[in-house]
């Protein structure tokens, strides 16, 4: 039986940074939308500021039929812990796993490398996003108001 689709997980290429950006400022427009916001430093970045995350980061792309419908990127920290940001999926790809596959492919990158934790900040307010993110394995460690929203910290401890 042939395959309906071809579904892989894979680093970012510069070449994708396009791609990546049409879903990041999708995604985060309506992460706006939901929490109230007029603007979110994820709607300015350009292009070359993701070919950037991508020489220096760890991004990672999902991929369905030669189509990127999800991404996000990584940076580890100096002292074995990193940060998590840009997190997106494709609408029209969202509550179809592709979300936790990335998640896991995270997971398994950060424990090979030895990350000790894993941080990310979220609208403490969008229900979705926090029920998301406990299911993976994060809890908030503080909520504070500092760029005019409840913002929480999440992490993730792997050791």
């Amino acid at each position: 039986m042939k395959n309906l689709y071809d579904f892989e997980v894979r680093v970012a290429k510069p070449d994708d940074a396009p791609y990546i950006s049409e879903i990041t400022k999708t995604a985060f427009k309506e992460y706006c939308a939901s929490a109230n916001l007029k603007s979110i430093a994820a709607l300015s970045e350009t292009v070359e500021d993701i070919v950037h995350d991508i020489e220096t980061k760890a991004v990672y792309v999902a991929v369905i039929n030669d189509r990127i419908v999800g991404s996000v990127r990584i940076e580890i920290l100096d002292d074995q812990t990193a940060y998590l940001s840009r997190f997106a999926v494709r609408q029209d790809n969202q509550n179809t796993g592709i979300g936790k596959i990335l998640m896991n492919v995270v997971d398994k990158n950060m424990r090979r490398k030895g990350v000790k934790s894993i941080k990310l900040h979220t609208a403490s307010t969008i229900a979705g996003l926090i029920r998301f993110y406990y299911g993976r394995g994060f809890y908030i460690s503080e909520v504070e108001n500092s760029r005019g929203y409840p913002r929480a910290t999440l992490i993730k401890e792997y050791i």
